[in-house]
């Protein structure tokens, strides 16, 4: 099949995580190429018919700015020579790798941290290295968070992907396979899911996937099978996800309540962390996670008289705060 309108169709159900720009880059008869677009995915979409990107493999991403402002130059997929990226999470030594890059004349184009894989995997591709060695190469010097997918110039049947402290799943077809951050992105296409492991790293071809860990080992994940509520990834008639969410609350606390309701009564988990001993919860959290964390923080005082504080992710990371031994950290 085309990829563009799979892919496009894909990044629709991800729009509840909100993002600011959008892109795709497909391999059509041996040649890379993409498109982006900054705002709604309507715009890319827009885009895409006035000047179509045909091609039957492809990779997709909506971005949510870290580094550099919204704009086209850097948006994903981000292409360097004959290698595109996309990638979710931070590299947190991109700003090291890219002084070494521009010292070997690899000069970068945009302000984000991802340009930095695609400009490493270049490097090494320039050096003789095959595709699959390049990525290697480059995801081994790699560090902060990240899941990432590389396509490559003039391999039309061939995805590496990655996996480091951000989901990643590999989706199995017939004579064609998948690759989503989630396994909403690849609900209607296939319910035959493997979640990559913390490390792993993935060979796709339209065939199957090759998963090694983190050690190099072949690693022989799981193959699930998943059902996904079709309805939950819209808007179900909902002028934003934000108000969606909201509205869903009471069927989504039934839900979860439901689980631990049996015909003889109420089932609690007795595996919980013995809290006899703590004496300080932190709780870490982005988002509507991190709503939530200030719920419980009311509860978990009230109850069982224990003090909690509560950081953004992505602020505690930078922090150095003193944490005792008989200090609790959750995290979502």
């Amino acid at each position: 099949h085309e990829a563009a309108p799979i892919l496009v169709d894909a990044l629709k159900r991800l729009e509840y995580r909100g993002y600011d720009s959008a892109g795709i880059a497909t391999i059509n008869d041996g040649t890379l190429d993409r498109r982006r677009a900054v705002g709604k995915l309507v715009n890319l979409a827009d885009l895409l018919v006035h000047q179509p990107l045909p091609g039957r493999s492809g990779i997709g991403h909506t971005r949510w700015a870290t580094h550099g402002a919204p704009s086209i130059t850097n948006a994903h997929p981000h292409q360097s020579g004959p290698v595109a990226v996309v990638h979710n999470g931070i590299i947190e030594n991109y700003k090291r790798l890219r002084e070494d890059l521009a010292a070997k004349g690899y000069a970068a184009e945009t302000e984000t941290d991802t340009e930095t894989i695609s400009l490493l995997a270049q490097s090494f591709l320039d050096q003789g290295l095959a595709p699959r060695d390049a990525a290697e190469q480059t995801i081994a010097r790699l560090e902060g968070a990240f899941a990432v997918a590389f396509l490559f110039d003039g391999e039309s049947d061939l995805i590496i992907a990655a996996r480091k402290g951000s989901p990643l799943a590999i989706g199995w077809g017939e004579g064609e396979m998948y690759l989503g951050s989630d396994a909403i992105a690849l609900a209607p296409l296939t319910d035959r899911i493997t979640y990559l492991e913390e490390g792993d790293r993935a060979v796709l071809t339209r065939e199957g996937a090759e998963i090694w860990d983190a050690d190099g080992r072949a690693a022989n994940r799981e193959i699930r099978k998943v059902q996904i509520d079709t309805s939950r990834i819209g808007k179900g008639g909902h002028k934003h996800f934000m108000a969606k969410e909201i509205a869903e609350q009471p069927a989504v606390l039934a839900d979860a309540l439901a689980h631990y309701l049996t015909d003889e009564g109420l089932n609690l988990p007795t595996d919980v962390p013995d809290f006899s001993e703590i004496d300080r919860v932190i709780m870490v959290a982005c988002g509507t996670a991190f709503y939530a964390c200030m719920t419980a923080k009311y509860w978990i005082e009230q109850l069982a008289g224990i003090p909690v504080e509560i950081d953004i992710a992505s602020e505690f990371r930078y922090r150095n705060p003193p944490i005792g031994r008989n200090t609790c950290l959750l995290y979502t």
